[in-house]
């Protein structure tokens, strides 16, 4: 009898070299095979002035970047109904890039 295919026992494990970081700015770059994204902090040295420096990059499959792009989505607009909503400074809108 066909059913639901059964999800799979997920065991996540933190390798040596994992490391949690705070990013105030991310770069991403598309190819055709997938898309970088790169964290940094940010700081505003003077008012026409950003200094931007980059710590980690990570490579992800077009399917997971699109996955990512769910998951973030779902869990901004669970947020916003529990918090409200979230308001972008627009003069911070250049600090997102895509190249």
């Amino acid at each position: 009898m066909a059913g639901t295919p059964q999800q799979p026992e997920i065991q996540l494990n933190a390798l040596p070299e994992y490391r949690e970081g705070y990013a105030n700015s991310v770069q991403i770059r598309a190819s055709v095979w997938d898309f970088l994204l790169t964290f940094g902090t940010m700081a505003q040295l003077a008012p026409d002035k950003l200094q931007i420096n980059s710590f980690q990059g990570v490579y992800l499959s077009p399917q997971q970047a699109k996955a990512l792009a769910g998951l973030l989505t779902q869990n901004i607009a669970q947020y916003e109904s529990a918090f409200g909503e979230i308001k972008l400074d627009p003069r911070g809108q250049s600090t997102l890039s895509v190249q």
